[in-house]
């Protein structure tokens, strides 16, 4: 059984999506989705450094237009389920037919635009924990009053919260971790610094006409699976101030009896995370127009 899988925030590198470009009409989409929400994404993905596409307003718009240009280039294919880490529920939307294309990158740029604006208020971050048990690390990050944003199984936490809040975490690092790395995003994502994004977001989803999944769609709110389009939507919404649990997501894939997983552009963040949690299932992150044909072979073999 195939799981399609997109990754989150931080995920992007400067240049990543220039292979991509030469492949037919991609240029095209790319074009039109840039007319569509007022985003030079051709020149974001391939010229902007680092720092401009660590702007939220940017970077997501740019993860969710690589993560379907990849998906649609592998081909009409039937995975088992689909999922996608935050803003990658967006993409994990449009590839099973909750949202158009279109639609999903309209709806990426608000919640780009309204998280930014969030992340203005106060300055604040996020940073992953490496090693560590969570069941010591998160009591220990409530008491620094740092929110887990993300638990992404295989013993990774990820806090977010204010910068003197992560800095007292890099001085007071929980028993069993070895290092607290500053993640590239520009505020503390699923958190209730985030609230006011919810709002803008609630009123975006109100021009939406949503599909029900044609694939089984995780949701990375609680790991459940979802079967309406509408249900998607409102998770979409609260889930930019509330936590990630990648954890619970693998767990289901787990339950569905999945044998290989497939990470699409800008892979490698959560095919590291399946390698180590999910042992014996194949696994292929997409980041080149090169890496295609090796995942075909996989989809062929695991659909």
């Amino acid at each position: 059984m195939l799981v399609l899988v997109a990754p989150g925030q931080g995920a992007q590198t400067p240049g990543f999506l220039t292979p991509w470009l030469d492949l037919p009409g991609a240029a095209d989409r790319l074009a039109a989705w840039s007319d569509a929400i007022g985003l030079d994404l051709a020149h974001y993905g391939t010229q902007g450094d680092a720092d401009a596409i660590r702007d939220t307003a940017v970077a997501q718009p740019l993860l969710v237009a690589a993560g379907i240009l990849s998906a649609s280039a592998l081909g009409d294919i039937t995975p088992g389920a689909v999922a996608g880490h935050s803003v990658g529920e967006i993409t994990a939307a449009a590839y099973t037919g909750v949202l158009t294309d279109d639609d999903a990158l309209r709806l990426v740029r608000k919640r780009g635009l309204a998280m930014a604006d969030a992340a203005a208020v106060t300055e604040t971050g996020m940073a992953a924990l490496l090693g560590g048990d969570p069941e010591v690390t998160l009591p220990h990050l409530e008491k620094l009053g740092l929110t887990p944003a993300n638990v992404n199984g295989a013993g990774q936490v990820v806090a977010a919260g204010t910068k003197e809040q992560l800095a007292a975490l890099e001085a007071d690092k929980p028993e069993g971790v070895r290092k607290v790395v500053t993640l590239k995003v520009a505020g503390a994502f699923h958190t209730q610094h985030m609230a006011p994004a919810v709002a803008a977001l609630e009123e975006a989803a109100k021009g939406l006409t949503p599909a029900d999944p044609k694939f089984a769609y995780v949701s990375n709110r609680d790991g459940k699976t979802v079967t309406t389009g509408a249900d998607v939507i409102s998770r979409l919404v609260g889930q930019v101030a509330n936590p990630v649990r990648w954890d619970l997501c693998m767990e289901t894939f787990q339950e569905l009896g999945v044998t290989a997983l497939i990470e699409v552009c800008p892979g490698g963040t959560l095919t590291g995370l399946a390698k180590r949690a999910l042992k014996g299932v194949k696994t292929l992150a997409v980041k080149t127009p090169e890496d295609l044909d090796a995942a075909r072979a996989l989809v062929a073999e695991h659909s």
